[in-house]
């Protein structure tokens, strides 16, 4: 009998833990009762057991351990006749997870199910803190503090750093277990002890929510295109595989706009979708006067249909071209829509896709952009080999629209087939040979003087000898090695192979760079290809260091004469190409690229691109430098001089300054600026930036903009998403543990 009342008095106290752990929003776990068959520890001065009375105590120094949580108290007494349970004195509760609740006095009846507690406090977690007056469980499954202090930061044990960052102040705390929801009544939130927001009700879900509904951070902020604007994002946690979030901006120039984004998961398939809808009783888009709409879409989903099949499909829409950019959604300027049937099995591949573009650019013309329907891919790898050497197959179709009625299709075939060798002293040679063919259909677009349409056929192939023999040196300290690697490539191909006729869809895009210098066919797509006698010769270089590495390369390409392919300004015309090559460094907290073409013919740089990634502590920068000439760049775009650089340094202690900026080096412009000071530690993130954007596009109706936006957010956790709830009653009530 004293061995039973003195657990259940035990599994009363340690009911404490949830009770007033659960009220304060801490990550513990929920407490189940102890077995009763598992050994107890009990200690004390002394055990006295009534029978007349039907009671038993603990006095003096009294410790009950069990299961990993600790009970400490000065007196523990169970009365069998009322079923009531007192502990007093000193009384403090320590969980397996270490959180500690401490209590001055402590009854619980009803089998453990209803009580109440005086002057009481918690230490939650590492850092969090709750303290209240009085609290009282009552049906079991809800418990009813008052007047409560909680916060989750660290408090400083020095002399006038003992205020918390910031806490919650509430005249009334009721925790619904059944529900997973503590909301405080009468809340007063204080950042450094000074009071900032009074809310009638305010909510947060317990430990045991993952994701719970509530109010995210919240934007407030104001822009010459929009005025002084709001963002108040919600999520809604609608079940364990799907969410919701709804952010509605206010705006005084600008109109309001609402985003909607979804997101869900299961098995191995998913969706996510984001969406828009504006109203801007101003108007003023594309120069349009009165109130106007606009929307815009962005989605994917992936399916899982078998082992090997699956489908999907990308979908980006607008209804206004300067829309998204107008209210800084998204700056993309070409919008792609897809949906593929796919299949991997093995080694092999089939997909069908079929693809749709809408153009946001003022100079875009809808019925020049092209519409896919479909593109064919398959690819077969047979797992044996054929003549000693691997053999591939590569079927690519293409059905290309538009509304102009220009339309084109293409089916392409191509066999490829190569056997590597490793010569005794380390050389490796490779030898490939490839086999093609080409079909094409032209339709005649309306207006033109032809009056059938017209196909072509080509056929394509070469032998290429790949060679490459790289040398290796150990250094003198262990993890560090040395490889230098020459490379040369023969390629023996007929001339021509591009007849006159040929509409060029999908190889416009040239560039001449470290990427292709070592490919045996450098033009992109389907539509052009090399043709000739040709070699392409250079080296790599590498060296391996404990967590990094350098590397560099060096490519040229040759030929026994000019490939009219090649335009003058494409770096790769005449007998010899330029000189294309790259450098890197990538090591865990620094990473450099630098790429380059260097002319033939006097020795300029004609292309040059850096890239700068570093990291050091809490502070960052990313640099990035391009210089693209004129007769460099393709699809017409004019010269291009960029700088781009982002730091975000911290200054001292939790304080950061973030500085970006792009500039235009060939018209000595600015084209964006962003500066801003921010703070952010475990409990509290605040920032305030300024941006300003010096591009616009008259026709479009999208001016410069200035913009000056403050971000605030109260941290509550560890959690993924725990947001806090500012609604008096549960709008969203849908959460999932």
């Amino acid at each position: 009998m004293r061995a039973t009342a003195l657990r259940l008095g035990f599994l009363a106290a340690c009911a404490l833990v949830p009770l007033i752990a659960q009220a304060a929003q801490i990550h513990a776990p929920a407490i189940k009762a102890p077995d009763k068959n598992a050994p107890m520890l009990l200690e004390a001065d002394e055990v006295v057991y009534d029978s007349e009375a039907k009671t038993v105590s603990a006095v003096g120094h009294v410790e009950i351990v069990d299961e990993g949580r600790t009970l400490l108290a000065d007196r523990v007494d169970y009365d069998q006749a009322k079923d009531q349970v007192t502990a007093r004195g000193h009384v403090s509760i320590t969980d397996a997870r270490g959180n500690v609740a401490f209590a001055d006095h402590v009854v619980l009846t009803d089998h453990l199910r209803d009580g109440a507690l005086s002057g009481f406090g918690a230490l939650i977690g590492k850092t969090g803190r709750l303290a209240a007056r009085s609290a009282e469980r009552v049906n079991g499954t809800t418990v009813i503090a008052h007047r409560t202090a909680y916060s989750p930061c660290k408090i400083c044990n020095q002399p006038g750093q003992r205020t918390p960052l910031w806490q919650v102040k509430a005249e009334r705390v009721v925790y619904d277990q059944t529900r997973h929801k503590v909301r405080f009544k009468s809340a007063t939130i204080a950042v450094q002890g000074v009071p900032v927001v009074w809310l009638p009700s305010f909510s947060v879900s317990d430990p045991t929510v993952r994701y719970a509904s509530g109010l995210l951070t919240p934007e407030v902020g104001n822009s010459t295109k929009i005025g002084y604007f709001t963002r108040l994002p919600v999520y809604v946690a609608i079940s364990p595989s799907q969410d919701m979030t709804l952010a509605p901006m206010f705006s005084t120039s600008g109109g309001d706009v609402l985003e909607v984004e979804y997101r869900a998961r299961w098995n191995d398939s998913g969706l996510w979708f984001q969406g828009s809808g504006a109203y801007n009783p101003d108007g003023g888009l594309a120069g349009t006067p009165g109130p106007q709409t606009y929307g815009h879409i962005f989605g994917s989903g992936r399916f899982k249909l078998s082992d090997n099949w699956r489908s999907g499909f990308d979908v980006q829409a607008t209804s206004n071209n300067a829309y998204m950019r107008f209210y800084d959604i998204s700056f993309l300027d070409r919008l792609v829509n897809d949906v593929f049937l796919e299949a991997t099995p093995g080694r092999s591949r089939f997909a069908v896709t079929s693809y749709y573009f809408q153009g946001l650019r003022s100079t875009d013309i809808t019925s020049r952009i092209p519409y896919v329907l479909p593109r064919l891919e398959f690819s077969y790898i047979p797992v044996q080999k054929i003549a000693g050497g691997s053999l591939r197959l590569d079927v690519n179709g293409v059905a290309i629209g538009r509304d102009n009625q220009r339309n084109d299709q293409r089916l392409t075939g191509e066999l490829n087939w190569k056997k590597p060798f490793v010569l005794d002293n380390g050389q490796l040679w490779t030898l490939m040979t490839d086999a093609r063919g080409d079909a094409y259909h032209f339709d005649n677009p309306r207006g033109t003087n032809r009056t059938s349409d017209s196909t072509l056929q080509r056929g394509t192939a070469y032998v290429a000898l790949d060679w490459r023999w790289p040398f290796v040196a150990e250094g003198s300290r262990p993890g560090h090695s040395y490889i230098l690697q020459p490379i040369a490539q023969l390629i023996a191909q007929p001339y021509g192979g591009n007849p006159a006729g040929l509409r060029i869809e999908d190889s416009q895009a040239f560039e001449f760079d470290d990427n292709n210098v070592f490919s045996f066919n450098q033009v992109p797509g389907y539509d052009l290809i090399e043709s000739g006698p040709r070699a392409n010769v250079g080296a790599m270089a590498e060296a391996l260091f404990p967590g990094g590495k350098v590397e560099a390369q060096l490519g040229q390409t040759y030929r026994l004469k000019r490939d009219p392919l090649f335009a003058a300004f494409s770096g790769n015309s005449g007998t010899s190409s330029d000189l294309v090559g790259s450098f890197s460094v990538k090591f865990p907290h620094l990473d450099i690229t630098d790429r380059w073409d260097v002319d033939r013919g006097n020795g300029t740089i004609r292309r040059h691109e850096v890239y700068v990634t570093g990291s050091y502590a809490r502070s960052s920068l990313q640099f990035s430098y391009v210089n693209l000439p004129p007769q460099v760049t393709s699809l017409g775009l004019p010269s291009r001089e960029e700088v781009n650089g982002q730091a975000d340094l911290n200054v001292w202690r939790n304080w950061q300054v973030f500085v970006a900026a792009q500039r235009d080096l060939s018209n000595n412009q600015f084209l964006n600026t962003e500066y801003g000071l921010g703070y952010e530690d475990e409990c509290l993130a605040i920032s305030l930036a300024y941006r300003r954007k010096y591009t616009s596009d008259l026709i479009l109706g999208v001016p410069p903009s200035t913009s000056v936006i403050l971000r605030f957010s109260l941290k509550t956790g560890d959690n993924p998403i725990q947001p806090f709830s500012l609604f008096p009653r549960d709008v969203f009530a849908l959460t999932h543990p």
